[in-house]
């Protein structure tokens, strides 16, 4: 007997394990019977979760502990026991902004903190001038495209919130933005920064992994009570989601899996594109410039798919740092709370593996994150928006 599933997604490189696990079997080897539905919007994908449309979702995992929180909308505790991916997302601007920053740099263009002060001085000459403040896209309010964003520029001087204009756009919809005219930049997930490369109207300017060495991503979500009625299902769940990132991380499966995501109902993208990106080869500007990386998005490797609670630690100080959040401990051990190694661990027979891996965030800016002080770690930021 198999058991019915249905489950959201947003069209990115980062569902790869889900569709992967569903469209090779790996879904229906656990008994789990998956029907996928392809969302353009992380509210729909939200929304549907939380009143029990969608037993499961590829989710950001922001939203989930925004849930668990109740921030921004109703409270619905969620638990989020497999990691999608880590990194994978990458901010990419138009050519004039490109030319601009290009032109006000001072170092290393890969460096995070030279484009980041390049941008404030590109941001001064606007004002002086008179222009309007530059706009950048990103995918939700509690997405990690917002804090990456927000992170990176504040570290240079740039208030996010006085000096630029952040909007929301769902991932499809940030190319066409672009091109229009409607955004300067935006940070999203791929395949759609690649796509607005390939499509001559944007320039990678750095890819996650510069401004976080190791920065969840999105996550296997489910409603909390209905993991703990259904706990089979889950680990059911988080073991072919396993098998499925463990096959996309096989270079030799890399093309087969690239093919599975093309699929217009899934990705709808060409397959190469998707192959650069599981591969960590993209091109990062139209003329042609290539970069590759090993840490554009970790799918499986490196302990990737396990949920690291001090991850979900990080989120929830930038909730704070930008007033979305307040700062009690109560909040922190809920959010930290809805990361649940202890159930990915189960499912795959890994009862004795340490509780802490030993990995850090990295950010290149800032001290060192320590989930045990987070009032010493908001203090080392001028730029903040905390409650009062």
């Amino acid at each position: 007997m198999t058991t019915p599933l249905r489950i959201g997604f947003i069209p990115l490189v980062d569902a790869a394990a889900l569709i992967v696990a569903v469209d090779k079997g790996f879904t229906a080897a656990e008994g789990l019977d998956v029907t996928l539905v392809r969302e353009v919007s992380w509210s729909n994908v939200r929304d549907k979760l939380n009143i029990g449309l969608f037993d499961a979702a590829h989710l950001l995992a922001p939203v989930a502990i925004a849930s668990s929180l109740g921030l921004g909308h109703v409270k619905v505790p969620i638990v989020a026991p497999f990691n999608f991916g880590l990194n994978g997302n990458a901010i990419t601007v138009s050519p004039a902004l490109h030319t601009a920053i290009m032109s006000e740099l001072d170092g290393n263009p890969f460096d995070p903190m030279s484009t980041a002060l390049a941008l404030s001085r590109v941001v001064a000459a606007r004002r002086k001038s008179g222009a309007e403040a530059l706009t950048f896209g990103m995918t939700f309010p509690f997405s990690t495209h917002n804090y990456q964003l927000r992170f990176w520029m504040a570290a240079g001087g740039v208030d996010p919130d006085e000096d630029v204009r952040l909007v929301v756009l769902p991932p499809p919809y940030m190319v066409d933005s672009l091109a229009s005219g409607h955004v300067d930049a935006f940070c999203v997930g791929a395949p759609w920064n690649s796509i607005a490369v390939d499509r001559g109207v944007g320039h990678i300017l750095h890819f996650v992994s510069d401004i976080l060495v190791r920065a969840v991503e999105k996550v296997l979500a489910v409603r909390q009570n209905w993991s703990e009625k259904t706990p089979q299902v889950v680990a059911a769940l988080i073991r072919a989601a396993f098998r499925g990132a463990q096959f996309i991380e096989q270079p030799q499966n890399r093309a087969d899996a690239a093919h599975l995501l093309a699929q217009p109902e899934r990705i709808g993208v060409d397959a190469d594109v998707i192959q650069r990106t599981l591969d960590g080869r993209l091109k990062i500007s139209p003329e042609g410039t290539m970069r590759e990386s090993s840490r554009y998005l970790l799918v499986g490797r490196e302990d990737a798919a396990r949920p690291d609670p001090v991850q979900a630690a990080w989120l929830y100080v930038q909730m704070v740092r930008w007033g979305q959040a307040s700062i009690s401990p109560e909040a922190l051990k809920t959010a930290m709370g809805v990361f649940r190694p202890d159930l990915y661990d189960a499912a795959l027979g890994r009862e004795g593996k340490p509780a802490d891996a030993p990995y850090t965030i990295g950010a290149f800016a800032g001290p060192p994150f320590d989930a045990n002080d987070i009032v010493g770690h908001l203090a080392a930021f001028e730029i903040e928006r905390r409650r009062s």
